[in-house]
This record gives C-alpha cells, structure tokens and sequence, in this order.
C-alpha cells in the first residue's frame, strides 16, 4: 500500500523559514513521472505550489514562490522535501505532496497533509 506522509510543518513568524519533508511508503519516488507540492488554505481551493520531474531535472513553481520556496529530493532516504524561506503570513495553508505516475494525466497518490501557519 502507497503512502505518502508529510512531515515538518509549524507555526513560523513571517519572514522565517520551514522545510517540509514528504517520504514515501510502498513505493519510490522514482516510480513516479512527477512529485510535486499543493497548498489548502481556509476557504480557497487547493493550488499547485512546486513539481519537479522524475530526473529532477526540471522543476517549476507557481509565480508566488519563486524565489523563495525549493522542491528537492533525496532518493536515498526516498523523501521530497520543500524547503520554504521568506514565509508569508499568505503561506498559510495546508501543504500536501503528490505524485503522478508515468502515463497518467492527474495526481495519483496524495499525503494527508502538514499544516504551516505563518504569523505576521
């Protein structure tokens, strides 16, 4: 059985920094085509934040990070991470991990999420 666990999500003043680990159970990110980080916050609807491919060599993210959030992996320890710096009380969310298996054209396995919490 997949899973994906989020981990390392706080309450942070703004201006600090947090990094997000996400580690897979079941499976190995290699085995997906794309791992990537969305974001919840109260009221809105669920945003993509970062994706990096499966050689990670490419890596995009939504034009509010840029900058200042980084999508990395270990395949050694078989963790994502999203190391964030310069967080904004607008960071405030719910932080989920994904993967996208090769051929498919959604998401397939989610974690349950870690909540990060920036105060101004």
């Amino acid at each position: 059985q997949v899973q994906l666990v989020e981990s390392g999500g706080g309450l942070v003043q703004a201006g600090g920094s947090l990094t997000l680990s996400c580690t897979a159970s079941g499976t190995t990110f290699r085995s997906y085509a794309m791992v990537a980080w969305f974001r919840q916050a109260p009221g809105k609807e669920r945003e993509f934040v970062a994706s990096m491919s499966w050689s990670g060599l490419t890596t995009t993210y939504t034009d509010s990070v840029k900058g200042r959030f980084t999508i990395s992996r270990d395949n050694a320890k078989n963790t994502v991470y999203l190391q964030m710096n310069s967080l904004k009380p607008e960071d405030t969310a719910v932080y989920y991990c994904a993967g996208r298996k090769l051929r498919s054209n959604q998401y397939d396995d989610w974690g349950r999420g870690a909540q990060v919490t920036v105060s101004s």
